[in-house]
């Protein structure tokens, strides 16, 4: 086996990462989903070698947690007499419901096989550091906007087009124009090749400062400008040159930004659920339904996924896929079918109503399942989302991490809670290694939370979501009202 990884790379199953409670290993299934016996001997094998508790990651990946170096080499070795197809090398992701939903503009899995294949040809691999990723959105019902990647395509027409665009989420990623389908494969390399030759550490954020001379060849279809007028592209040239070229910025394709970035395609609220998270039944386009359900905090026991997966079975279900958002996806069902299995999954301890607060909360394992977690985390999640519904509405994410590392949320959130040696401290629009988490803490974060629900109440306005009032009323206020007596 390969060295173990270091920490800040991806875990997979020959590079299991060293966490707080053992190593962790991570699993993303190439074609989107696996058989329910796969996944029924996958949790088995978590049971034998690990701590018992099977992830699903935000972006729809399997983990097992709790591992050894021994246990870790046992686990890779069932997985392959599974026959599990696992995803290597530089992700190429496609939605969850890629190929079969309805209301896809496009299949995404050709393209996307394509450009794997050609990374691989290309020796991309061992060139680009573990983190660069690229996204090839068909559509639908499930978009993968909040999903960030080095390279987004997502198809806009039909026959197919892609609107391409580098570094970021569909809100924040630099928008470059539009791409025919027999073009994309060459453009995502030739980007790709651009991000490498900056070094491993590069990624797509890094290309405005360098000069690239490859030519990516667009087409000619307008873009939306944010007036909803229509603009010329112009000239076809390489829209990754410097940004801060005076002498190229008017060839690039890239459009002033009011309110809206123009070229982007219009995507409208197809999400489920207040969050995102898919829990909700979705049409095929074969005429069946797929179920989706969450896990509480991405995190179920093992011996919950079998069952689960075993009344899937007695209704016919025969692919089960890893969801974004830690979800998962039931294909093939008839509406009946989907309420006796959601009936199956409530009684489990799975989530099955897209209103639940826990879809809410982004939570790690926390103490005692991590070592390096100073707070019971998830019971802390579980009691705030069955107290205080009301301040959980949706419109914002509460990160309860057991450390300051914040595994479970990276990103900065409008509120977290962080556990110390010394109680709970918070922060309000940062990230768990923020100083204030270790300036406001409180022994009692419980009560600390309903202090601010009780602040929320009293001076929330009638149409204002609670991350508004939140951040109306401001970083002082709320922290006071948090450690009151």
């Amino acid at each position: 086996m390969n060295a173990f990884a270091r920490r800040g790379a991806c875990p997979a199953l020959s590079t299991p990462m060293q966490t707080g409670d053992g190593l962790l290993t991570r699993l993303h299934t190439v074609a989107g989903g696996l058989p329910p016996k796969a996944l029924i001997g996958l949790c088995e094998s978590a049971l034998r070698h690990g701590n018992g508790i099977v992830d699903v990651t935000a972006r729809g990946s399997i983990q097992i947690r709790g591992l050894t170096p021994s246990s870790a080499r046992e686990l890779a070795r069932e997985v392959a007499v599974l026959e599990i197809d696992v995803r290597t090398g530089v992700p190429v992701e496609t939605g969850p419901l890629a190929g079969i939903d309805a209301q896809e503009i496009a299949d995404p899995r050709p393209l996307a096989n394509e450009i794997r294949a050609a990374i691989e040809k290309a020796g991309l691999g061992a060139r680009l550091g573990p983190k660069v990723s690229v996204v090839v959105d068909g559509g639908g019902r499930l978009p993968m906007d909040a999903v960030l990647a080095d390279v987004r395509l997502v198809a806009c027409g039909n026959p197919a087009t892609w609107h391409l665009a580098i570094g970021g989420t569909a809100a924040s990623a630099r928008p470059l124009g539009f791409v025919e389908e027999a073009q994309a494969c060459a453009a995502t390399i030739a980007i790709l090749e651009a991000i490498a030759a900056l070094g491993r550490e590069a990624r797509a954020r890094d290309l405005d400062a360098q000069r690239i001379v490859a030519e990516i060849p667009l087409s000619g279809l307008p873009a939306i400008s944010p007036t909803r007028g229509e603009k010329g592209l112009g000239e076809t040239l390489s829209p990754i040159s410097v940004v801060a070229d005076a002498e190229l910025t008017p060839k690039l394709l890239l459009f002033p930004l009011v309110g809206e970035m123009a070229g982007r395609p219009e995507r409208g609220n197809l999400q489920a659920g207040p969050t995102g998270t898919p829990v909700s039944m979705f049409p095929l386009a074969d005429g069946t339904l797929a179920l989706g359900l969450a896990l509480p905090f991405g995190s179920m026991p093992a011996e919950s996924i079998i069952a689960l997966a075993q009344g899937a079975i007695a209704l016919g279900v025969t692919e089960i896929r890893p969801a974004l958002a830690r979800s998962l996806l039931f294909p093939g069902l008839s509406a009946a079918a989907c309420e006796t299995l959601r009936q199956a999954a409530a009684s489990l301890g799975f989530v099955t109503d897209p209103a639940d607060p826990r879809l809410s909360i982004a939570a790690c394992p926390g103490a005692p399942a991590c070592a390096s977690g100073r707070i019971a985390t998830r019971a802390l999640a579980e009691r705030i989302a069955a107290r205080h519904a009301d301040l959980l509405d949706g419109s914002f994410t509460l990160h309860v991490s057991g450390c300051a590392k914040g595994c479970a949320h990276p990103a900065p959130a409008a509120l977290t809670l962080v556990g110390n040696d010394d109680g709970t401290g918070i922060t309000l629009g940062a990230t768990a290694r923020a100083p204030a988490a270790e300036a406001h803490v409180v022994a009692d974060a419980q009560a600390g939370i309903a202090h601010i629900a009780s602040l929320v109440q009293d001076m929330r306005h009638a149409d204002e979501t609670v991350a508004a009032c939140l951040a109306r009323l401001g970083a002082t206020t709320v922290t006071t009202a948090f450690m009151q007596e």
